[in-house]
């Protein structure tokens, strides 16, 4: 066990800790005084938020104070500051790497085989079964393939 600001931090729970135990607890909010009753799990989660609120709200002011500290005479104020240079900086900051869509058409040719029953030969359609069959997709995560058809199919 330590201690930290007055209160006992221990990693493992005591033998006496109860997650559903109400506790009443006094809430101020906007000067207004009044008193709440939650479960203990229920603080915890809230505390935990808390915390976590309080940690990005750091990230964020140092991310903001690191923005102010290029707008100077020196940096991107100066006459000599290309606007790349201020926006490179800027992607850097906020670890932001943007991205541009480029709409695609393209042509692939195929080749393969197909096994079928013999007795379904004379009435099997080679273009409806390929366009039913066929399908198109990319390894590539940031490739989105919207349509596809298949224009035609012929036996060699």
């Amino acid at each position: 066990m330590e201690e930290t600001f007055g209160a006992t931090v221990t990693s493992m729970a005591p033998d006496t800790y109860n997650p559903n135990l109400l506790v009443t607890y006094k809430k101020i909010f906007n000067g207004e005084t009044t008193y709440s009753t939650d479960k203990v799990v229920d603080i915890e989660w809230t505390l935990d938020g808390a915390r976590r609120s309080q940690e990005r709200a750091q990230t964020l002011q140092s991310t903001i104070e690191e923005i102010k500290s290029f707008m100077t005479d020196e940096g991107w104020y100066n006459p000599n500051t290309e606007a790349s240079e201020i926006l490179t900086e800027l992607e850097r900051i906020l670890d932001f790497n943007p991205t541009k869509t480029i709409e695609f058409t393209g042509t692939i040719s195929f080749s393969g085989t197909v096994e079928i029953p013999l007795n379904e030969a004379e009435d099997f359609d080679l273009f409806y079964h390929l366009q039913d069959n066929l399908t198109l997709d990319a390894y590539a995560g940031d490739i989105e393939i919207d349509s596809y058809e298949v224009d035609r199919a012929d036996e060699n």
